[in-house]
């Protein structure tokens, strides 16, 4: 570092005898052309302009190198922070006032027989635009918009306050609900291209319980695990639940347990709850119960190269109805591997019976290969043999999905 401040200090100094050579020349006896007056003194005062830069440069320069050298043996002094750009500047005072903007891009191939014909050939499947920005030192706000085939909607717009008096997280707004791990997961974060049957079938699908309402959270200090409890009031207008009048709201709570088994291995345990009327009369109400279980195996040393995850979950209901209420169970489970960088296999098995229809079960299973070249973008295929009920043959498919993203979007829940 020395030998840096020591060069950069002669620089300076070479600089100063170029300037100074006509000088020596002339008191050596080699005289210059003699110049007019006009022009000599203008070039004298652009002499003086560009040493003054010079010396002003590399005094910075040298003042900046010394610090650094202070900084790196122990001393208190700092490097000075240097002026930004007017730019730079500008580019700053425009983030101020300006959210984090981000867009991704859901594109799903689908080939094969499916009763009802199932998915679309060819699909521009969503695209979605994330706004996300804090709004002052107490809250930050979250919207993201889907861009559909059909359709443009608002899929979660919300106000979050992370540290209310007594240790709560609060959300206000319209968001996904916490019940269980796939239904409040964007599709553009599942690890397969469809939704599972208990999903479909049980807990309204692609739309699954969003709905607008507020959510409070709160960890659980104890000296156990990590505890976080969640409770959610949502206004009743969903793909699961219909309030038919204004006062009658739905429910839904979660609880999670979380553990490290190691420095490579953790289990997520949880259970939730859901209830509201579902409009099939004044009075039917629809509840839901579940329960998931995750276990990931991650080594720190190997973390970008391999993992495994094991995933299932399990969702009772009970639906009311003109003739009564009825009772199904539906779930999955699912296991994945990272076998290389960029490659990850996975399987899963789904199982479920139909909501509204005693008796009625669809089964199946699929293969899926995903290709991950960047954070950015993601190539996946899936083989997919379902057994609906009442069809006499398993419809046979093919899923293909391309998704690519732009500009900032931010890490999702865990």
């Amino acid at each position: 570092m020395r030998h840096i401040v020591c060069r950069a200090s002669g620089l300076l100094l070479a600089a100063g005898g170029a300037l100074a050579l006509p000088a020596a020349a002339t008191a050596a006896g080699q005289a210059p052309a003699a110049p007019t007056a006009a022009s000599a003194g203008g070039d004298v005062a652009e002499l003086r302009r560009e040493l003054e830069t010079l010396r002003q440069d590399y005094a910075g320069r040298i003042a900046a190198l010394e610090a650094r050298l202070l900084a790196l043996e122990g001393g208190q002094a700092q490097a000075p922070a240097p002026t930004p750009s007017p730019a730079a500047q500008a580019a700053g005072a425009s983030k101020i006032f300006n959210p984090d903007i981000g867009a991704v891009g859901n594109f799903v191939g689908a080939a094969g027989r499916s009763p009802g014909g199932g998915e679309p050939s060819l699909n521009m499947q969503e695209a979605e635009l994330s706004f996300q920005a804090v709004v002052d030192p107490y809250a930050r706000a979250d919207f993201f918009v889907t861009l559909g085939p059909d359709e443009v909607a608002l899929e979660e717009g919300y106000i979050t306050f992370p540290a209310l008096p007594g240790g709560l997280l609060t959300k206000i707004g319209k968001m996904r609900d916490a019940f269980g791990k796939v239904n409040g997961q964007h599709p553009h974060t599942l690890p397969f291209i469809d939704r599972p049957l208990v999903s479909t079938n049980l807990t309204g699908g692609e739309d699954g319980l969003a709905d607008a309402g507020i959510s409070v959270a709160r960890l659980i200090p104890n000296p156990w695990l990590f505890l976080e409890a969640t409770g959610q009031v949502y206004q009743g207008n969903s793909a699961i639940f219909q309030a038919p009048i204004r006062g009658d709201l739905a429910y839904v709570g979660h609880l999670r347990a979380y553990q490290d088994l190691g420095e490579s291995t953790n289990v997520d345990l949880g259970g939730s709850i859901a209830y509201g009327h579902n409009g099939a009369t004044a009075d039917s109400t629809t509840r839901l119960l579940g329960a998931d279980a995750t276990l990931r195996w991650k080594p720190l040393r190997r973390s970008i190269y391999t993992h495994f995850l094991a995933r299932g979950e399990l969702t009772w209901s009970r639906t009311g109805t003109a003739d009564g209420p009825f009772d199904a169970v539906g779930g999955y489970g699912y296991l994945e591997y990272q076998f290389g960088r960029r490659w990850t296999a996975g399987v899963r098995y789904d199982n479920s019976e139909r909501a509204a229809a005693p008796g009625q079960r669809d089964e199946g299973g699929s293969l899926i290969l995903t290709f991950k070249p960047s954070e950015w973008s993601l190539v996946r295929a899936q083989y997919r043999r379902t057994r609906f009920a009442g069809e006499t043959s398993p419809a046979n498919e093919l899923l293909f999905q391309a998704l690519f993203a732009i500009g900032a979007h931010g890490a999702h829940p865990f």
